[in-house]
């Protein structure tokens, strides 16, 4: 089925963002992993593998509408060299996700591509609960202070 063009392109520039959102968390993943947190290693090990299964979805849903997908485009990958600047460097780019999932999904039902909405739809509220998950660790910091915070991540 022949989607629309800028569908495509949108899915395309959904796609690199998966796709720099995976390095930038398995590299905190592996940060973490590296200076024994290993709970904090599992968080973002998980949140770069839902990563992948959201470009995965993507791709599909971009050959579906026989598009080609990009998968050699990568935004800027932001890495934080302690576990409070990860965070807060992931949550910005989970923001960054939610507001394009928002915008896509909008433009999916604008050109009536209900079935690509109801695959982003599904997609954005996985983005909203790494969101949630990102800030109560912020939260959790916040209230334990850091040293705290980070002797429960052993």
């Amino acid at each position: 089925m022949k989607g629309n063009d800028k569908l495509i392109q949108t899915l395309n520039s959904l796609l690199a963002d998966e796709l720099t959102a995976i390095n930038q968390y398995m590299v905190h993943s592996e940060m973490c992993a590296n200076w024994g947190y290993e709970k904090l290693h599992k968080h973002f090990e998980k949140r770069a593998i839902d990563e992948m299964k959201h470009a995965e979805k993507l791709i599909g849903r971009i050959l579906f509408l026989e598009g080609l997908p990009v998968v050699s485009d990568l935004k800027k990958i932001n890495i934080g060299a302690d576990a409070t600047k990860q965070l807060a460097n992931d949550r910005e780019a989970e923001a960054g996700a939610i507001k394009a999932y928002n915008e896509a999904i909008k433009l999916a039902g604008d050109v009536n591509d209900f079935a690509t909405r109801e695959v982003l739809e599904k997609i954005l509220n996985d983005e909203d609960m790494h969101m949630d998950k990102i800030e109560e660790l912020q939260d959790q910091i916040g209230h334990m202070t850091l040293p705290i915070f980070l002797t429960t991540q052993i």
